[in-house]
């Protein structure tokens, strides 16, 4: 899970279809990918790899009209002013305040995740300790106003990818076919069941999705850029995925929340400087991630104040419109995430729950305009609407059933 807002820009700066595909990969691609093969492989085995086929057409479905709502309704608000168009002020608010919550149960997962790979190097440690640590810090930098350069963006970026394409090539070099079978251990339906833990690593497609004001030709090129970023994002993934199955024995993984370069560790014991630089480049692929989304969702929730037609209400929440107090309400809210919600599923689940809502509540928009029948672009809404809608189906099996554990 990655977040990258593109800027306006003049039309002399414009870019094209190269540029907004790599755009489109930067908001994807994301620390995310690194919880999802152990999850995938103890509920699913070897066939987990086919919830990808799934999920990767979903997404292009759900970008593709998210894409389409950008164009139409330009104006900063995005799934507020998306969902307004049908549905009024009151669930405009719902929407973008459920997107904002998924944002926040997301980044706890993170949280969690980067005190993990950090007790790889300080094991006499707390993960739960080290993740808040890594949480604060991260916090206070953004109310101080330290944001990524353009070349810390570029680094984080390698540093996500530097990890999958390691990974990738060194068990693909050590694949055995027979951890392949059997292929499906837990059923068939297990693999649609996975599609809530398979998308976590495809969030941020939505900023991806509003390229309009930037690229040439918009109409004609974004399409293209989004088709050719989550078709490339979605390979990278299948193959980092189908690496690991058919190297590392299920029984190795371990849980979602183990650290890979950990079980990496354990496969390979002949290569420990370059499973050390993967476990390195993956701490700081989960860090950066949190570092730019506490900024971003800083940003949106100083818009979700402006939106607040209660005055009194606003008047409370008022100081959240600057950036240094809407980075510490972020953090407390990242906080009381990684705290109050235990293992990965619910994360998972909750994450797909409310950040599918959001898409979906927003592209039901595009259903009540004569025009996109006319012109037959509903056909495309629909099935993001249908896949989102089985994403958000099984999400919510899955929650119950994390909730019926505790009892």
């Amino acid at each position: 899970m990655s977040t990258s807002t593109p800027q306006k820009t003049s039309t002399s700066t414009k870019i094209g279809v190269a540029t907004a595909t790599i755009v489109g990969m930067n908001a994807m691609i994301g620390s995310g990918i690194f919880t999802a093969p152990a999850a995938l492989a103890a509920d699913v085995g070897p066939a987990g790899i086919l919830a990808y086929f799934f999920v990767i057409p979903a997404v292009w479905f759900m970008a593709l009209s998210i894409a389409r709502l950008a164009q139409l309704f330009p104006e900063e608000g995005s799934f507020y002013i998306y969902t307004k168009q049908w549905a009024g002020h009151t669930f405009g608010m719902i929407t973008v305040t459920a997107y904002f919550i998924g944002l926040l149960i997301a980044m706890g997962l993170l949280a969690q995740v980067a005190g993990i790979y950090l007790q790889v190097f300080f094991p006499s440690m707390s993960a739960y300790v080290l993740g808040i640590i890594v949480l604060w810090a991260l916090v206070l930098l953004n109310m101080f106003g330290v944001a990524l350069s353009k070349t810390g963006q570029h680094i984080l970026i390698a540093c996500t990818v530097f990890p999958l394409i390691a990974t990738t090539i060194i068990c693909l070099l050590n694949a055995k076919l027979s951890l392949l079978t059997p292929f499906a251990p837990h059923g068939y339906l297990s693999v649609l069941k996975a599609t809530r833990i398979v998308i976590f690593g495809f969030f941020g497609f939505e900023c991806a999705a509003s390229l309009f004001n930037i690229v040439k030709d918009p109409q004609k090129n974004v399409p293209k850029a989004l088709t050719y970023s989550i078709g490339i994002v979605g390979i990278i993934y299948t193959l980092f995925v189908f690496s690991l199955i058919t190297c590392i024995p299920t029984h190795l993984f371990g849980g979602a929340l183990t650290a890979l370069s950990k079980t990496l560790g354990t496969v390979f014991p002949n290569h420990p400087w370059l499973i050390t630089f993967i476990g390195i480049s993956m701490l700081s692929a989960v860090a950066g991630t949190i570092h730019s989304m506490i900024w971003s969702s800083s940003h949106l929730l100083t818009l979700i104040v402006k939106k607040v037609k209660s005055k009194s209400i606003a008047q409370v929440l008022k100081p959240a419109l600057k950036q240094k107090w809407a980075a510490l309400v972020v953090g407390l809210g990242i906080f009381a995430a990684c705290l109050g919600l235990k293992g990965a599923y619910v994360f998972f689940d909750l994450t797909a729950i409310f950040l599918v809502f959001a898409y979906t509540m927003s592209m039901i928009t595009l259903l009540t305009i004569k025009e996109e029948w006319k012109s037959g672009q509903n056909v495309k809404t629909i099935l993001g609407i249908i896949t989102a809608t089985i994403i958000v189906i099984f999400a919510v099996e899955g929650l119950i059933a994390e909730i019926t554990k505790l009892f």
